[in-house]
């Protein structure tokens, strides 16, 4: 069977189904919320690998709300800031800024609002720390990725993927008021996890960068480089994932186990793109199971907290004393 090469143009919508099937409003669409729920889910990540695991409610809704609202209102700037670029791109000019939907002082009013609000509950429910973590995230992700990097080297998402970092160390400090191992270590998890789960995207979406000139590293160098550094940040995301068995508190051992098959998956699809880059298909594969791989880690780290996990940790121990013993 003939397969899906680069030669086809997909679009966002057929990378990610769910786009042709919900049409939100205006004022949502340019909050990104599809990308919030993974954000929140690296913050939860950053909690359950700290000693002040389990958060109690009103500080775990303060933290989750602010989250939220400080990646709406970075969504919301960026799609201010790109609104020329979307309207010259077929896939992205009917979004609400470049169709006309929704007018660009009304988005910044909502960007500023949401802003402001994201503030005011990470300040009064959980503490300054946290709050200034959230918005360094804010502007790294308008003013690093988005004005300075994305427009200027193919290395854009390799360092502007700090934005996409800082959650898990918001939840740390929101849990314990500082930034301890555990937290450092997804924030790097995360960092090596970001360029190859966003060049499998960009595999499938080149055309469309190539188009506006956007300097991604398909664009510039092709799928085969490509697929090599997706090879190199695969295996690095695999090798530091290990990491979390001595990072987490307790439970580090269910974590490990339980990790196994999500790294086999993940090596098996980097290994399948590194052998036919072209190959939408495998691109498509390999950017939907990262997202699913980066939930998984931070469910993970959560059930590694539990106490049955660390009933079940103690029992591994035991029992490797036993046939060491032996």
């Amino acid at each position: 069977m003939a397969e899906v090469t680069a030669t086809v143009a997909l679009t966002r919508a057929d990378v990610v189904p769910s786009r042709k099937r919900v049409k939100l409003p205006a004022w949502l669409e340019v909050a990104k919320p599809r990308l919030i729920p993974l954000l929140l889910a690296t913050t939860l990540g950053g909690m359950a690998l700290t000693e002040g695991w389990p958060l109690s409610s009103p500080r775990l809704i303060c933290t989750l709300g602010g989250g939220a609202l400080a990646s709406a209102a970075a969504g919301v700037l960026n799609c201010l800031w790109e609104q020329d670029l979307d309207g010259r791109m077929n896939r992205t000019s009917g979004r609400a800024l470049p169709s006309g939907r929704l007018s660009p002082t009304t988005a910044f009013i909502g960007a500023i609002a949401c802003t402001l609000a994201a503030a005011m509950l990470l300040v009064s429910g959980v503490n300054c720390l946290a709050a200034g973590l959230s918005l360094l995230g804010l502007c790294s992700y308008v003013l690093l990725y988005t004005a300075l990097l994305k427009p200027r080297t193919t290395q854009n998402i390799v360092v502007g993927g700090v934005a996409g970092a800082i959650p898990p160390l918001v939840g740390a400090a929101a849990a314990t008021g500082h930034i301890g191992l555990g937290g450092w270590w997804l924030f790097a998890l995360v960092m090596v996890w970001t360029p190859a789960h966003f060049w499998a995207l960009a595999l499938l979406l080149r055309e469309d960068y190539r188009a506006v000139g956007i300097p991604m590293l398909p664009v510039v160098k092709g799928p085969v480089v490509t697929a090599r550094a997706i090879s190199r940040y695969g295996w690095a995301t695999v090798l530091l994932s290990g990491f979390g068995i001595l990072a987490l508190p307790t439970g580090g051992l269910f974590y490990g186990l339980m990790l196994l098959p999500y790294n086999n998956r993940l090596l098996q699809l980097v290994h399948r793109l590194a052998a036919d880059p072209d190959s939408l298909t495998n691109a498509k594969s390999l950017f939907r199971w990262s997202i699913l791989y980066l939930f998984g880690i931070c469910l993970l780290l959560i059930l590694s907290r539990s106490a049955l996990a660390a009933h079940l940790d103690q029992q591994m121990i035991a029992m490797l004393m036993q046939m060491g013993v032996a």
